[in-house]
C-alpha cells in the first residue's frame, strides 16, 4: 500500500534518543498511589525511559521503552507483579517486532518493513484524542530531525474480569463480579499509505497481548487484475491488489530473573470413547533444540521458570496462546508459525538480519533453528493475515489487527484478582 518513491526516500537509524515525557493527560487507575503490595515497583532502565503502572484491581507492571531507528517500540526487562506478591515477578529481557513482509499477490512488488525502511524511523505524532487519560512520550528521530511524540502508555478498561454465583451451604448464592483493566502502551508508524500501530495491552490479570494494527489507505499505485485483486470504486473497474501482512515478533525470556528456562510442546489427541464423550488424551514433550514448527489442533508451547515456583510449589510458566494464522508459504521463514532458538544477540530481526557479528549465519530465522540446544530460549512469533481489500477499506481503511498472547500459567496459586474470602478455594475439598 505504499508507493515505491516513498520506501526509497528513507533509510535506517540506529536508536532513537529520547526525550522528557510530554503529558497528554493524566495517568488512570492507581499509578500515583503509595507503594504497597502488588504496586508497580521502579526499574532501572539507563538510557532507557522506565514505565510503570499500577492497575485499578492492584496488579503492578514495570518495563523500560525505547524506540529504535529498525524495530520501533522496543519494550526491556518486563516484571509482573501481582496483588499480594511481596516482589516483581521477571517475566522478558525484551520484546519487540522483528519483521513486517508485505508481498502483494501480483507478483510484482514486495516490501520488508522493518528492515528496508524501520518502523522508528516512521514513527507519527500521537494525539491526545488517541491516547486518552494517558501520557504521551516524546522521542528524537534523526531520519526526521525532529521529536516525535511517540509513545502513547494509557489504562483501558476490558470489560468482565470474572463473575461467580457461589453458594454457601445454605443454598444462598453471593455474586463475585469485578471488571478487569489493562495497561496500553503504543507506537505508530507511517509507511507510505499505510499506519501501523505496534501496541501491546499489558492485563490485571497477567496477560500480555502483542497486537499489530494496520490502518491508513489503499495505495492508488497498487492495483492488478481480477484474480490478485478485489474490485474497489464503481463497478469491476479497478482492482485492489490483495497482498499479505506476516508479522514476526521477538521475544527473549527471563523468568523471575534467570535466562535459563525450558520449553514444552504439548498435544492433545483423541485416545479412545468413553462412557459419555472421547479420551482425550494430552502429552508433553519437552523442546530440548531449536524449534520450527507449525500450529495443530490442541497444539500448544510453553516457557517454564527454572528458577521460581508458586505457593503451590508449581513451576512458573507463560503459554503461548496463538489466534487465527494465514502463514505465507512462498517463503522459507514465513512457512512456520513459531521458532524457538537459542539466544544470540545479533539475531534481532526474522529476515534482512544484517548484524556483522552473524556473518556465516544467514540472515534469516530459519537457518538459526538447526538444532542447538536449549537454554537460553528466544521465541519467535509469526502471524499472517492475507488481505483481501473490500470496498469498506476506502477510505481511511478500518484497523484490522493480528497477533496474540503469553497467558500466565502457574504463576500465581490462584488467580491476582481473586477476592480476599474466597482465597481458600484452592483445590478439592477446599
Amino acid at each position: 500500500m505504499r508507493t515505491t518513491h516513498v520506501r526509497r526516500a528513507l533509510g535506517t537509524a540506529s536508536a532513537l534518543l529520547l526525550l522528557p515525557a510530554l503529558v497528554a493527560g493524566s495517568t488512570t487507575g492507581r499509578a500515583a498511589a503509595a507503594p504497597r503490595a502488588g504496586a508497580a515497583a521502579a526499574v532501572d532502565c539507563g538510557t532507557a525511559t522506565a514505565l510503570t503502572r499500577t492497575l485499578p484491581n492492584g496488579t503492578g507492571w514495570s518495563m523500560c521503552w525505547r524506540m529504535s531507528g529498525t524495530k520501533g517500540l522496543v519494550l526491556e526487562k518486563i516484571a509482573y507483579r501481582p496483588r499480594k506478591e511481596p516482589q516483581p515477578l521477571k517475566v522478558l529481557n525484551s520484546a519487540t517486532l522483528a519483521q513486517v513482509n508485505v508481498p502483494y499477490d501480483s507478483g510484482l512488488t514486495e516490501y520488508n518493513d522493518l528492515s528496508d525502511i524501520g518502523f522508528g524511523n516512521t514513527a507519527v505524532d500521537i494525539g491526545p484524542e488517541e491516547c486518552p487519560g494517558g501520557t504521551i512520550s516524546a522521542a528524537y528521530v534523526p531520519q526526521q530531525e525532529r521529536a516525535v511524540k511517540a509513545l502513547c502508555a494509557t489504562t483501558a478498561p476490558r470489560g468482565h474480569a470474572y463473575r461467580s454465583d457461589v453458594y454457601d451451604e445454605h443454598g444462598t448464592a453471593k455474586k463475585y463480579t469485578a471488571q478487569g483493566s489493562d495497561l496500553v502502551v503504543f507506537s505508530v508508524s507511517q509507511l507510505g499509505w499505510y499506519e501501523y500501530v505496534t501496541q501491546w495491552n499489558f492485563s490485571d490479570d497477567g496477560t500480555i497481548t502483542a497486537k499489530m494494527g494496520a490502518t491508513g489507505d489503499l495505495s492508488p499505485g497498487d492495483y492488478s487484475g481480477e484474480g490478485t485483486g478485489w474490485p474497489i470504486g464503481k463497478g469491476a473497474r479497478d482492482h485492489s491488489t490483495s497482498h499479505y501482512h506476516s508479522v514476526f515478533w521477538r521475544l527473549d525470556f527471563g523468568l523471575d530473573g534467570a535466562d535459563r528456562a525450558e520449553v514444552e510442546q504439548y498435544d492433545t489427541k483423541k485416545a479412545g470413547r468413553g462412557a459419555g464423550s472421547a479420551v482425550l488424551k494430552t502429552t508433553r514433550t519437552p523442546v530440548t533444540k531449536e524449534l520450527a514448527a507449525n500450529s495443530a489442533l490442541r497444539r500448544w508451547w510453553r516457557v517454564v521458570s527454572t528458577a521460581g515456583k508458586n505457593a503451590d510449589r508449581h513451576p512458573r510458566s507463560w503459554e503461548l496462546v496463538q489466534q487465527h494464522s494465514d502463514r505465507y508459504d512462498a517463503h522459507a521463514y514465513t512457512s512456520k508459525d513459531l521458532y524457538v532458538t537459542q539466544y544470540r544477540a545479533c539475531e534481532q530481526l526474522a529476515s534482512g538480519n544484517s548484524d556483522p557479528a552473524c556473518h556465516g549465519r544467514g540472515t534469516s530465522v530459519d537457518t538459526w533453528a538447526n538444532g542447538e540446544s536449549l537454554t537460553h530460549p528466544v521465541m519467535w512469533v509469526n502471524v499472517g493475515f492475507h488481505h483481501i481489500p473490500r470496498d469498506e477499506d476506502q477510505t481511511p481503511m478500518p484497523i484490522h489487527w493480528q497477533g496474540f498472547q503469553l497467558a500466565p500459567r502457574d504463576v500465581t496459586a490462584m488467580s491476582p484478582l481473586t477476592p480476599d474470602e474466597l482465597s481458600g478455594r484452592n483445590g478439592r475439598g477446599q
